[in-house]
C-alpha cells in the first residue's frame, strides 16, 4: 500500500474512533434504559471498526 493510502486510512480510522467517543458520551449523559445500552453497543462496534482500520493502515 502506498503512503498516501495509509495516511487516508489512518485519518478515517481516527475520525471513526472520534465518532464512537462522541456517541458513547452522548449515550451516557443524555439517555437512559434500553436506548443507552443500544447506543453503547453501537459505539463499541464503531470503535472496533476504527481499530481495524488503524491496524490496516499500519501494515
Amino acid at each position: 500500500m502506498d503512503p498516501m493510502t495509509k495516511m487516508w486510512m489512518s485519518l478515517i480510522a481516527i475520525l471513526i474512533m472520534g465518532l464512537s467517543v462522541f456517541l458513547i458520551t452522548f449515550a451516557r449523559s443524555r439517555t437512559k434504559g434500553l436506548l443507552r445500552g443500544v447506543l453503547s453497543v453501537i459505539a463499541f462496534v464503531i470503535m472496533l471498526i476504527g481499530l481495524l482500520g488503524g491496524v490496516a493502515s499500519i501494515m
